[in-house]
């Protein structure tokens, strides 16, 4: 098989080595012109073929294809097979045709002793192989239609055009319509199973019937009479589809310049209708089985994501493309007390109507759990151990995480299953370390209930991102890669949670078209700009990570000269530094940053760093070969004031800043104005 390019414009054709072997020419034997070829295809099969190609042109289709024998350099004649697509321009006029060129040998003849019945034969054969072999990768009726009215498809009738219909209660619903003139028969997509129609007939008595005059044809079905003209045929067969003595749609074909079907067409015609008839049952019965597991996963399923002040929340769900379209992927929102939410995505194993089923069951104990207030812990321990005793072999995988939206703790565990991402207020993407445990159910098995806590900060305009694993498996490519991709995705993505969800879905699962379902969660916190006249930033600086301490530079530096505090830079970085590298030397966790306007008494800068350390900073004096201890010291001499301040599970160290000038004021007021409380961050 070959392929060729054909100029018209130039009048130059130019083939593939593949293409000049399958018409035996040397690459020095042809010149691209299309008239070097009649040593090869014999005058006759040269006029038929040319036949073909000039109805296609001038009827405006898009595509043709015929078969002709050519003749090789040892006198033998071999049976060719071309298809080529049209190209037009603007006006319609045709410029270019793309196509191929294949030996047929095997579905025709070689040699010119065979008989013609022989040779129609092995045709007949070639073609009901070549459908058989088409529609047995069709799976939903939705694939059994675009097979029938691809250029193939058509080709495979020698029909010019080709109607499908579904039987549906009383009714024939045209699915699907191919051909250039066959839109003429849209307005009878839907019609009842009566003999107004010819195809309707067909499949009412489940008899085919092949018309040779059109215009009969109108009068026996005046219905039909008005679109005869509009559909530009002379000849056309209804066929019944029927499998299992049951009639399940209707085939129409028609087709250009034909006067008469013999008795070898008609056969031909029966044999591929009775092919496609058992195929649409298949995927009729194929399509109804995935309407009911895909309802019954949409069942188990959450309906709707509550609302909650202070956060964004967006969820998706994608079905797998192939198979059931059903498996056992889930996400959930659980509204819990003390204004904290509850978001978990996990995965059950399997991808069938009894992984959904078992979803759905472990979903509703998680939320049961959860809602009774207990630690991330506990709740995946206890779920483990209800999925062990439902006495199936499924196990699962999840990530449960309470967040607290008004302080932005989070306290996260995970079960077997990916953590989440966390893009920063910066746009960098962080990958928390989040120590796992077994996955549920086998937790239990192996009498290993342990799910170690993980503590983590979510700062206002920070997002989490929560998913299964088909969204980063790739066939064919390492996890990590498909870790990567989604990293790059979220950092790349729009803030909002919504539009983040709907980016992730297009650029990884729509484009990998993956065959694994996928839950997709996206919380954000919602910001927290201050007011124009006492604006405020946050960032989280993560313990592992290297570059956060100079994003946070830079962000300070930004932040006061857009606020017009620019002579303070200096002595706010230098503080921010001391602070900062004092909690992530000394502490086990990482630092919230919070630099924030204070418009009264004076007009002044705050400085918070909250860390999860209960221990209180506090003043030394180190000797001159001191190589620490300096830290609250420098503090004290560059801002106008500082403090400590306990934070529920940790503390937020505070200073202030003022400008030249103003400083005096302050003092003044140092004993008698207490530090307002920081944000609960």
């Amino acid at each position: 098989m070959g392929s060729f390019d054909w100029d018209l414009d130039n009048n130059t054709l130019a083939f593939d080595d593949a293409g000049l072997a399958v018409f035996d020419l040397k690459p020095e034997e042809y010149d691209g012109n299309p008239d070097s070829l009649v040593s090869r295809v014999p005058p006759e099969e040269g006029v038929r073929v040319n036949a073909v190609i000039d109805e296609a042109m001038q009827t405006g289709r898009s595509s043709y294809g015929a078969y002709f024998q050519l003749r090789r350099r040892n006198g033998h004649r071999q049976w060719t097979h071309v298809r080529g697509r049209i190209l037009r321009d603007d006006r319609g006029s045709a410029y270019r045709v793309l196509g191929i060129v294949r030996n047929a040998t095997t579905e025709l003849t070689e040699f010119t002793s065979i008989s013609p019945m022989e040779a129609g034969r092995r045709r007949i054969t070639s073609i009901v192989q070549g459908t058989t072999a088409a529609l047995s990768k069709a799976v939903t009726v939705e694939d059994v239609a675009a097979v029938l009215t691809g250029s193939d498809g058509r080709e495979r009738f020698g029909a010019d055009g080709l109607v499908l219909g579904l039987v549906e209660g009383g009714a024939l619903k045209v699915i699907a319509l191919a051909g250039d003139s066959m839109e003429a028969l849209d307005e009878l997509k839907l019609h009842r199973l009566d003999d107004s129609l010819p195809l309707a007939e067909a499949v009412l008595t489940g008899q085919p019937r092949f018309v040779t005059s059109l215009g009969e044809l109108g009068h026996t079905f005046p219905r039909l009479a008005p679109y005869i003209q509009r559909l530009e045929v002379d000849a056309a067969a209804f066929l019944p589809l029927i499998a299992q003595a049951r009639p399940v749609g209707g085939l129409a074909l028609f087709f250009r310049g034909r006067s008469d079907f013999s008795a070898e067409d008609r056969n031909l015609c029966l044999g591929l209708a009775g092919i496609v008839a058992q195929s649409l049952q298949r995927a009729i019965l194929f399509d109804q089985e995935r309407e009911f597991a895909t309802g019954l996963q949409a069942s188990m399923l959450p309906r709707h994501v509550p609302e909650f002040t202070g956060a964004e929340i967006a969820v998706r769900y994608h079905a797998a493309w192939g198979g059931r379209e059903v498996g056992g992927d889930w996400y959930d929102v659980i509204a819990l007390p003390r204004g904290r939410v509850g978001v978990v995505v996990g995965d059950v194993q399997g991808h069938d109507t009894h992984a959904a089923a078992i979803m759905g069951q472990l979903r509703i104990a998680i939320r049961a759990y959860a809602g009774e207030g207990h630690p991330p812990a506990t709740v995946l321990a206890r779920a483990s151990r209800f999925l062990a005793e439902l006495d199936t072999e499924r196990f699962a995988t999840c990530t449960y995480a309470q967040v607290d939206l008004s302080s932005g703790g989070v306290r996260a565990v995970r079960a077997g299953h990916l953590g989440p991402f966390i893009r920063h207020t910066d746009g960098r993407v962080g990958r928390p370390n989040l120590r796992g445990g077994l996955p549920l159910g086998l937790a239990t098995e192996f009498d290993d209930e342990e799910f170690p806590e993980t503590r983590l900060d979510l700062v206002p305009g920070e997002t989490m991102v929560m998913c299964t694993d088909g969204l980063v498996e790739e066939p064919g490519l390492d996890i990590a890669d498909g870790m990567d991709a989604l990293e790059r995705a979220v950092r790349s993505g729009p803030e909002g949670a919504d539009p983040l969800a709907d980016h992730l879905s297009a650029t990884l699962w729509e484009r990998w078209g993956t065959g694994d379902d996928v839950a997709l969660l996206v919380l954000r916190r919602a910001p927290d700009p201050g007011t124009p006249q006492a604006p405020r930033i946050h960032q989280y600086i993560h313990q592992a990570d290297p570059e956060g301490l100079a994003e946070s530079r830079v962000a300070l530096r930004r932040a006061l000269e857009d606020w017009g505090f620019a002579e303070l830079v200096d002595d706010v970085e230098l503080a921010a530094g001391e602070l900062l590298g004092n909690v992530l030397l000394h502490t086990e966790g990482g630092a919230v940053l919070t630099l924030e306007v204070l418009p009264e008494p004076v007009r002044r800068v705050r400085l918070w760093v909250k860390d999860r350390s209960s221990v209180r900073p506090r003043r030394r004096t180190p000797g001159e070969a001191a190589t620490s201890g300096r830290g609250l010291m420098l503090i004290e001499a560059v801002s106008a004031r500082w403090g400590v301040e306990p934070r529920g599970d940790g503390k937020a160290v505070w200073c202030e800043f003022v400008p030249e000038g103003t400083e005096a004021d302050l003092s003044a007021e140092r004993l008698v104005v207490p530090p307002e409380e920081p944000p609960e961050d």
